[in-house]
């Protein structure tokens, strides 16, 4: 069905012939929504909370969610930087069909820093958290439950949330019956991914989705989510083994599956790599080489908030397909290395697929030779050392990854700390939430007193 709903002022005018039912139930769309300049203009003149703690942390969209509620009683005050290369799971499908930047690690983290100190603010929090059934065609059938407005996950979200929220997902459901030569496949998808896409095809910014999700779930002013690309386009991660070896896709790279629905992100019995990976890069159709390689530019926000921060973060999680795609941009390494805040690096509890024999030092070196771009382009190498980029490791307490203190010591980092941990079933040992930030706090505790 090609006739869609055209955008006059902001409202939807009146279809000819007429859409399904539930689009005539549509809300209008305000008519005065912030635009990317508005939104880099709320976050710069939010009042400032000179008492806490500055932080920027690089991370994926899983592993470090499990700490993002405890880290808010150390400071709001955190710049999450996330990748906008995840091919898996709902995101995949979105991608397919409309193409795009993946935006499920994002949707992730706004969840995550999301209000739930109102019944409302848990209600919107429920609505955009919710996944489909698995099977397709019970998740289409209650996919079209919740445009219409009859779903019960609708149950305490004010009308004005509700014509909002409403709005961008009867978008984003527009945009996929203009592609009447794609099947979209509904099984598992997440409603918050739905409504952060039509937001972000709508304003065609993904700095303004953002911003309208973060008004819509209500996080924090001062807790900012920054795609580490500021992109429409789509971006697939490549990476490169030392074998030869190249491997086209985030999930290919770290959780390989043919299944749509659930990627499993824990221990699972994926294959092996046949080699360590040597570098990751970003791939596209219309890349300058025989990789099809291609260079983007890093989001300028994340340099600027990089270059003012109290503390840098590296987190646990995929190292090469969640942390390095952030790090290897440039500009991102120069600035980390001449800053002299705290760089710490949290460590991964447990060895994955792309970290097999891996130890601590290991790590340092797969973020060392990411942030000097080693492997890549000869003219934009950096020769920095380790101890530029980071200078405290934080350690879960039993975890499985061999801490070579002597090779640390070698790389020119000594600052090693043992933090409590718990065993989780799924991904092995983690970090205690509350061990970690109270060691986070103490090391950047100890930085803002030299620094006074």
């Amino acid at each position: 069905m090609a006739d869609t709903y055209s955008l006059i002022g902001g409202f939807y005018s009146k279809p000819s012939p007429p859409l399904p039912p539930f689009f005539l139930k549509t809300p209008k769309l305000p008519l005065h929504f912030p635009s990317k300049s508005m939104a880099a203009h709320f976050h710069c003149s939010s009042n400032p909370r000179p008492s806490q703690p500055s932080l920027l942390v690089f991370s994926g969209g899983t592993a470090f969610n499990g700490v993002v509620e405890e880290l808010k009683k150390l400071t709001v005050r955190v710049a999450h930087v996330l990748p906008v290369s995840d091919d898996g799971g709902s995101t995949a499908e979105i991608v397919r069909v409309l193409g795009g930047p993946a935006v499920g690690d994002i949707r992730s983290r706004c969840l995550r820093l999301a209000d739930e100190s109102t019944s409302e603010a848990l209600a919107v929090r429920r609505l955009l958290g919710h996944r489909l059934p698995i099977n397709p065609q019970q998740a289409k059938s209650e996919w079209y439950k919740i445009l219409e407005g009859e779903h019960s996950l609708w149950e305490g979200v004010s009308k004005p949330y509700r014509e909002t929220i409403r709005a961008f997902l009867a978008y984003f459901q527009n945009e996929i019956l203009r592609r009447p030569n794609e099947s979209f496949c509904f099984s598992n998808g997440s409603i918050g991914n739905f409504f952060f896409a039509g937001a972000r095809i709508f304003f065609q910014s993904l700095d303004a989705a953002i911003f309208l999700f973060s008004r819509v779930s209500d996080i924090p002013a001062e807790s900012l989510v920054f795609p580490v690309i500021s992109t429409n386009d789509r971006l697939t991660l490549g990476c490169e083994l030392w074998d030869g070896t190249i491997i086209r896709g985030q999930n290919e790279i770290s959780h390989p599956t043919n299944i749509i629905g659930p990627v499993d992100k824990g221990r699972s019995s994926v294959p092996a790599l046949p080699s360590r990976i040597k570098r990751v890069f970003y791939m596209s159709s219309e890349g300058t080489n025989s990789l099809h390689e291609v260079f983007p530019t890093v989001n300028q926000a994340v340099l600027d908030q990089l270059s003012n921060v109290d503390c840098i973060v590296y987190a646990m999680g995929s190292l090469f397909s969640s942390l390095c795609p952030s790090l290897v941009l440039l500009g991102i390494g120069e600035i980390i290395s001449s800053r002299p805040c705290p760089k710490v690096l949290l460590l991964n509890g447990s060895h994955d697929r792309e970290t097999s024999g891996f130890s601590a030092s290991s790590f340092v070196t797969a973020i060392t030779d990411a942030l000097n771009r080693t492997y890549g382009n000869s003219h934009n190498c950096l020769r920095n050392l380790p101890s530029q980029y980071i200078n405290t490791l934080l350690v879960p307490k039993d975890g499985e990854i061999p801490i070579d203190i002597q090779s640390l010591s070698s790389q020119g980092i000594f600052d090693v700390v043992i933090v409590n941990s718990i065993h989780d079933p799924k991904v092995g040992t983690i970090f205690d939430p509350v061990s970690l930030i109270n060691a986070l706090g103490n090391v950047v505790s100890r930085y803002m007193r030299t620094k006074d």
